[in-house]
């Protein structure tokens, strides 16, 4: 058994039992396969494990307090017997007792716990809100109500399934699924069929790349100043596209920038939340004059760089800015994200090397800053022919 912690299982005993962060299961020193398990809420399971054809298997007997020590091993007993004999156990009934298969919380439990004690702690906004909607949008909705040891590869390729159409949230979705199963396994919630979805292989995603010429990027700034023109953009927003133009930042660390995170004195922005972790991000002339252009206009009493309309808040989101935007501009094929990814093609036209790519970006992995590789062979290619042709014409007028 993969828990050694043996005692007599009493009344007293169980209900001095420690309560730790996690999960832990004490076995009885005198009826092997009966124990009871205490969880980090302070609550107590009887169960039972035993063998049967090869094939282990733990059943829960019933809460502490709802049955007793006593009741709870003379029912141990008798399923060990009847297991062991080829049987299968009656299920037994004492108040609200049940007894039925250990297959361990809900995915909805596991879930709000995944939530609080691992994403709020350790991750960021950003991907705190994109968890949440897989959780609640795709998740939960199909299995919510299901047991951890109730999910096989079956119920994670159905899930998959579901989001064939768009491959990308379909692969996301069986990702945090695995992310919740590992994360339980370090809670020392294991169920016996282990994580189901390494098992499902991954959608292909169609490779999506784009980005803007010094044309397209001409387009794009006229389309801001007419549309700012017009009344039909405000200048909060064409600032927050100019901003991701020029940093090269993910929206939201713009949309949620704060005017204490800004020091143009030092010439850069300190984010605090960004997906990698706190980093500072050098601003240019342009950025900076942008910058100081918002604080002219900037109400005391609101915090926020891309404050509202009405400057008591922050802009909540972009995308009903961008469609006018692209269409004026031609761009319909052009994300807001397409503006990060300008931003490196450009950088690495002007010989940045991908280690410097990544720092402008903030990129904690090198391999996050691969996908732009093939743009830097592009570069080399180039930079070969510009002096290949300037040698050439060197040699083309030296002495025959």
């Amino acid at each position: 058994m993969k828990d050694m912690k043996k005692i007599n299982l009493s009344r007293k005993v169980v209900e001095g039992l420690p309560v730790s962060g996690r999960e832990v299961v004490y076995w009885d020193r005198e009826l092997s396969g009966f124990g009871v398990r205490v969880y980090p809420t302070g609550s107590r399971m009887y169960l039972v494990q035993t063998r049967s054809k090869g094939k282990s298997r733990r059943i829960t007997i019933g809460r502490h307090g709802l049955i007793s020590a006593d009741q709870a091993r003379t029912e141990a007993a008798r399923v060990i017997a009847t297991i062991k004999a080829g049987g299968h156990p009656v299920p037994f009934k004492h108040g609200n007792g049940t007894l039925h298969e250990d297959v361990g919380p809900t995915i909805a439990e596991v879930a709000e716990r995944f939530m609080r004690e691992h994403v709020q702690v350790r991750c960021g906004s950003a991907t705190e809100v994109k968890y949440r909607h897989l959780l609640d949008r795709h998740i939960l909705p199909a299995l919510g109500n299901l047991r951890l040891g109730e999910i096989g590869r079956e119920q994670v390729a159905t899930l998959q399934y579901r989001l064939h159409e768009i491959p990308h949230a379909a692969n996301q979705a069986v990702a945090l699924l695995s992310h919740l199963y590992k994360t339980t396994e370090g809670w020392g919630i294991t169920t016996e069929g282990g994580n189901p979805c390494r098992f499902v292989r991954k959608y292909p995603e169609p490779g999506r790349e784009r980005f803007l010429s010094e044309e397209e990027f001409r387009n794009l700034g006229r389309a801001l100043d007419e549309l700012e023109a017009e009344g039909k953009l405000s200048p909060t927003a064409v600032a927050a596209f100019h901003l991701l133009m020029l940093t090269g930042c993910r929206r939201n660390e713009i949309l949620t920038l704060r005017w204490e995170d800004v020091d143009l004195e030092a010439g850069e922005i300190r984010l605090k939340d960004a997906k990698t972790g706190p980093r500072p991000v050098a601003l240019s002339p342009s950025a900076m004059s942008v910058l100081e252009s918002l604080r002219r206009d900037a109400r005391p009493d609101n915090p926020w760089v891309i404050a509202s309309r009405r400057g008591t808040t922050r802009l909540a989101g972009l995308n009903r800015y961008w469609g006018p935007v692209r269409e004026r501009a031609g761009l319909e094929d052009v994300r807001i994200h397409d503006l990060r990814h300008s931003f490196a093609s450009r950088a690495l036209a002007l010989g940045e090397g991908l280690p410097m790519i990544g720092k402008l970006l903030g990129h904690r992995k090198m391999q996050t800053t691969a996908r732009y590789a093939h743009l830097a062979q592009d570069s080399v290619k180039e930079a070969a022919e510009r002096v290949a042709e300037s040698l050439r014409a060197d040699l083309a007028g030296g002495p025959g």
